[in-house]
């Protein structure tokens, strides 16, 4: 078989607004922290990537999806090496839009880090971002994407712009999508660790032909609805997230437990409010568009969150019927039991004390390395 592109390592975009002092309704711990920066103005953002597995050639995709405007990128370089667009150093993402750089011969194993730098000529620029993320990158004055050593820099949490890095790989090579909300995020996992549950199933397949596995989770995101500042619906993003990723054979679906939770939170309006019905008509839309695109999707049970503030008697009652649903309906390919993998014996609306941040919602990192567990590998395996 030729070899062929495949994500290797991407990231989920949403614009977060600045927060307006005062206003909105209270939000649950899921609620990512509020961004880091609002605008970048003549200036180099260094970020790292993991690739998840290796190739032989690298191009790295940059979004736009949530700006407002076009946004010039004056220099992009990887790993010292620099990057064209149509063989130009610099290139004008059009609002809304994604690009790919040119190709580039540069030799990856899996489980490398990737470093990305990008010149930002303008001011005032609005970022499309990925808030969580986990790595350490920096925000640094003028072009400096050809230094080793960023001068007068300051350190931030996320993905700006860069959304996606894809290798030439093996023709049995494949990528495993996992899509979902703050638990897929990695959220309350130590940041620089490599803990969330999606990067360690991607170890756990080191056995198996190639695996990419591309973390698509946004904290607070929802299937039905979007929230602000936490990016768009699950059914609005699939396209973007999930089907236009190149190499993608399978969809890991987790995601549900805000829709139940958001709508009952102070001050949100009844129209927010979404029944156990409504999540698994969602699910059937998610589970049609992948099959018609030729992905299999495993499906994941809604953890417990008994141990949460935002915990209700009616969410509880919910979560036991989409459950259900999603064990029993035939609908999915496959199921992953969350519930079961990370629930307290003695308290089944609770998730294991070694296994829970303090939150009482988010898993710790060795409750993620319980969920990654969790996996039967051989769902992967053709």
């Amino acid at each position: 078989m030729e070899n062929h592109w495949i994500a290797a390592w991407g990231t989920a975009q949403q614009l977060a607004p600045a927060a307006e002092p005062g206003g909105g309704p209270e939000m649950p711990d899921d609620a990512p922290p509020e961004p880091t920066l609002g605008t970048v103005s003549a200036q180099t953002v260094r970020m790292v990537a993991r690739s998840t597995v290796g190739g032989t050639a690298v191009r790295i995709a940059l979004s736009n999806s949530f700006g407002h405007a076009p946004v010039r990128i004056g220099a992009a370089v990887l790993d010292g090496t620099q990057l064209t667009f149509n063989n130009r150093p610099e290139v004008t993402l059009p609002t809304g839009a994604q690009i790919y750089s040119d190709p580039i011969e540069y030799p990856v194993a899996a489980q490398t880090d990737l470093t990305v730098s990008l010149y930002l000529p303008d001011e005032k620029v609005t970022p499309t971002i990925h808030d969580v993320g986990l790595r350490t990158a920096w925000l640094a004055p003028g072009d400096q994407t050809a230094s080793s050593k960023l001068e007068d820099a300051i350190e931030f949490q996320s993905y700006l712009w860069l959304t996606g890095i894809d290798v030439l790989a093996p023709g049995t090579a494949a990528t495993v999508i996992a899509f979902g909300d703050s638990i897929v995020d990695g959220m309350e996992t130590t940041p620089g660790a490599d803990a969330p549950w999606p990067s360690v199933l991607a170890r756990r397949l080191a056995g198996l032909p190639p695996r990419a596995v591309v973390n698509m989770g946004i904290s607070g995101n929802r299937v039905l609805r979007e929230t602000d500042g936490m990016g768009t619906s699950a059914l609005a993003r699939f396209d973007r997230d999930v089907l236009a990723r190149p190499g993608a054979r399978w969809v890991i679906l987790s995601e549900g437990g805000n829709d139940l939770i958001f709508g009952s939170l102070p001050g949100m309006p009844e129209s927010e409010r979404a029944t156990a019905a409504d999540l698994i008509d969602g699910y059937r839309q998610l589970i049609t568009r992948a099959h018609a695109h030729g992905l299999r999707v495993v499906g994941c049970t809604l953890p417990p969150i008994g141990g949460s503030p935002v915990f209700t008697p009616e969410f509880e009652e919910a979560r036991q019927q989409v459950n259900h649903w999603i064990r029993d309906s035939g609908k999915f390919d496959a199921i992953t039991d969350l519930d079961a993998a990370l629930r307290d014996p003695a308290e089944p609306t609770k998730t294991r004390a070694g296994l829970v941040s303090a939150d009482g919602v988010h898993p710790n990192d060795a409750g993620h390395t319980a969920i990654a567990e969790a996996f039967d590998l051989e769902l992967f395996r053709h």
